[in-house]
């Protein structure tokens, strides 16, 4: 991965430690450094900041509010030897900060006994740290990874999620672009919404994709519907009893059904996706929440889903 090198590493460590802005007012937060710290000072792939800002909105949102600034700092290493990393570069955003902000606020957020399965492959991985900066002097630090599994937690030191976007910090920190990059295929998105440790299907869907696990090449695989019937279908499986989620299941036995994703996409924002797993229990997980499937939600599944 190539990494840009616009501060220099010689910066002396008092002077690192004197340039500090106060997240609020003297003694109601920990001090917010102003500058890239030298070191990622954790063991952890992404999910760690130098400090917690004291910022309304934090407990629920990553980036809570309107910063207009965001200084990304990069720390690469290796995942078999996470610890240490030295920083290699930064860059500041001002004009992408805050569609930055925003995207990044609409991640769910997920306590931490939540399951959250990884791969465990060796390879390269980088850390970030990214200051956001606010119009009246505040700032907030926020802490992902880019790494080879495509996991990781991301924080603000409060608040955290299993949502990755290592790759768009990536490209932010060395373009200086934020952009997203969606899914060539809608039913392959990660499907990750703010408020789905709240509701399966938060907010106000304005369209549902339904699709089969493709075990052929060959659509259709996929059905698209419009927002009344997206919905509906919302509100049937809002009603269902949920549990936080663990990420796995019970296999029933009997003939095998393919799964079914369903995908809620909205005006404004990513999209909110919930698995249907027909021969486990809980059958129902959208990666925060499960629940059991009862027969009319599943009824209905199935006259929406392709053939």
């Amino acid at each position: 991965m190539r990494l840009s090198t616009s501060i220099g590493l010689g910066l002396a460590a008092a002077g690192v430690c004197a340039a500090v802005f106060l997240s609020g007012a003297v003694g109601e937060s920990p001090p917010v450094p102003a500058t890239c710290p030298q070191r990622w000072d954790s063991d952890d792939i992404g999910g760690w900041v130098p400090a917690a800002a004291d910022i309304d909105g934090v407990e629920k949102s990553l980036v809570p509010g309107s910063p207009v600034k965001a200084l990304i700092c990069a720390y690469p290493g290796d995942n078999t030897r996470p610890g240490g990393e030295r920083l290699a570069g930064s860059r500041t955003l001002t004009d992408q900060a805050a569609a930055m902000a925003r995207d990044l606020a609409y991640l769910p957020v997920a306590d931490a006994d939540v399951g959250h399965g990884c791969t465990l492959m060796g390879g390269p991985m980088t850390n970030y740290l990214i200051r956001f900066a606010y119009p009246d002097g505040r700032a907030l630090w926020v802490g992902g990874a880019e790494e080879v599994n495509r996991c990781g937690r991301i924080t603000n030191g409060t608040a955290s999620s299993n949502s990755y976007v290592g790759p768009a910090i990536t490209t932010a920190y060395e373009d200086g672009i934020w952009r997203p990059v969606p899914p060539e295929d809608p039913c392959r998105g990660p499907g990750d919404r703010r408020g789905q440790d709240e509701l399966m299907v938060p907010g106000r869907p304005g369209r549902l994709t339904v699709c089969r696990d493709a075990t052929y090449v060959r659509p259709p695989y996929r059905k698209r519907h419009n927002r009344d019937i997206a919905r509906a279908l919302a509100a049937m499986l809002n009603s269902l009893d949920t549990v936080p989620s663990e990420n796995t299941c019970q296999g029933l036995g009997g003939a095998p059904q393919r799964g079914i994703r369903l995908i809620f996409d909205y005006p404004q924002g990513p999209a909110a996706a919930v698995n249907i797993s027909m021969n486990c229990a809980p059958a129902v997980n959208n990666g925060l929440l499960q629940a059991d499937l009862d027969d009319p939600v599943r009824d209905q599944i199935l006259r929406l889903a392709p053939p």
